[in-house]
C-alpha cells in the first residue's frame, strides 16, 4: 500500500522531532581495568594477548565492545600480584580516567599454589595449606591492597573505582562424585570467603564499589546443579579454577553491566 506524500512528510517530521527531543546517550569516559587472571580473562580463550592470557570474552573487553567508552586500556595480566601492578599497570590510569576496574589479592596470598597442593596432598595437608594462605590473607594482605586503591585512588581523583571479588570455586554437597574430596572443598571455599571479608572491607575502606564475585557466580561453582561457569581442572592446565566464558558474561559483566547503568 502507498503512503500519501502528505502523510509521509508529516511522518518523517515527527520522527525528526522525536530524534530531537530524545539525544543519543554519549559514550562512557575512559575506563581502565587492572588486575590479575580473573580479570585478563584466563579460561575464557581467544587471548588477544599471549603473555598475559586477555582474552576476548574478559569482562573488561565485553563491557567495552558495548558502551564504547572514549578510551579503554585493558591492562589486567594473569598472575598478577599487587606488586605488579603499582609496578606495570597503574601507568593506564590517568586523571581523566572515569572508570576502573580491579581484582587482585589472590596471587599475593598465593592461592595458585594452594590449589595444586590440595590437587596432590592429602585433606589435613590441604587444609592447613589453607589456613595458612587465610593467615597471609587477613594480616598481610590488608596493606598491599590500601597501596594499591591509594595509587589508584591519587592518579584519578573522580574515577569510579569498582573492586572484583573472586567467585566460590565450589557448591558444597553438590553433584560431583568424582575430584577433590569434600573436605577440601569446603577448606577451598573457606579461603575464598576470607578473600572475600578482606577485600570487600578494604573496598568499602576507601569508598569503593565491591563486585560481589561469590553472588555473581552463586549457582554455577564447580559441582552446582546450574551450567558451571567456573573450570574444573581442564588442559591447558593453567585455565583450572578460573572463569570460562560463560562465567566471565553471565557472572561478571552482567554484574558490571548492572552496577554500571
Amino acid at each position: 500500500m502507498r503512503v500519501p506524500r502528505f502523510l509521509a512528510a508529516a511522518l518523517l517530521a515527527v520522527g525528526s522531532l522525536i530524534a530531537l527531543a530524545v539525544p543519543a546517550q554519549a559514550a562512557p569516559g575512559k575506563y581502565v581495568a587492572l588486575g590479575d587472571s580473573y580479570s585478563s580473562g584466563l579460561g575464557a580463550g581467544s587471548y588477544t594477548n599471549s603473555a598475559c592470557r586477555r582474552s576476548a570474552y574478559a569482562y573488561p573487553q565485553l563491557w567495552a565492545n558495548a558502551l564504547r567508552p572514549s578510551a579503554f586500556s585493558f591492562a589486567a595480566c594473569s598472575g598478577a600480584e599487587t606488586s605488579n601492578v603499582l609496578s606495570s599497570q597503574i601507568s593506564a590510569v590517568t586523571s581523566d580516567t572515569a572508570l576502573v576496574t580491579v581484582s587482585i589479592g589472590g596471587n599475593d596470598a598465593g592461592f595458585a599454589d594452594v590449589m595444586t597442593d590440595c590437587n596432590l596432598g592429602s585433606d589435613s595437608y590441604c587444609e592447613s595449606r589453607n589456613r595458612e594462605a587465610q593467615e597471609f590473607a587477613r594480616t598481610t594482605l590488608p596493606g598491599r591492597l590500601d597501596a594499591v586503591y591509594k595509587a589508584i585512588r591519587d592518579r584519578a581523583p573522580s574515577a569510579r573505582v569498582i573492586v572484583v571479588g573472586y567467585p566460590r570455586i565450589y557448591h558444597l554437597n553438590g553433584t560431583c562424585s568424582l575430584g577433590l574430596s569434600e573436605r577440601k572443598r569446603t577448606a577451598i571455599n573457606q579461603s575464598s570467603d576470607v578473600l572475600h571479608q578482606v577485600i570487600s572491607g578494604r573496598a568499602s575502606a576507601h569508598g569503593f564499589t565491591f563486585l560481589n564475585g561469590q553472588t555473581a557466580f552463586a549457582g554455577h561453582e564447580i559441582c552446582a546443579s546450574g551450567t558451571r561457569w567456573i573450570n574444573s581442572v581442564v588442559w591447558p592446565i593453567e585455565e583450572s579454577y578460573h572463569p570460562n566464558r560463560a562465567g566471565q558474561n553471565g557472572g561478571y559483566y552482567a554484574s558490571l553491566r548492572a552496577i554500571t547503568g
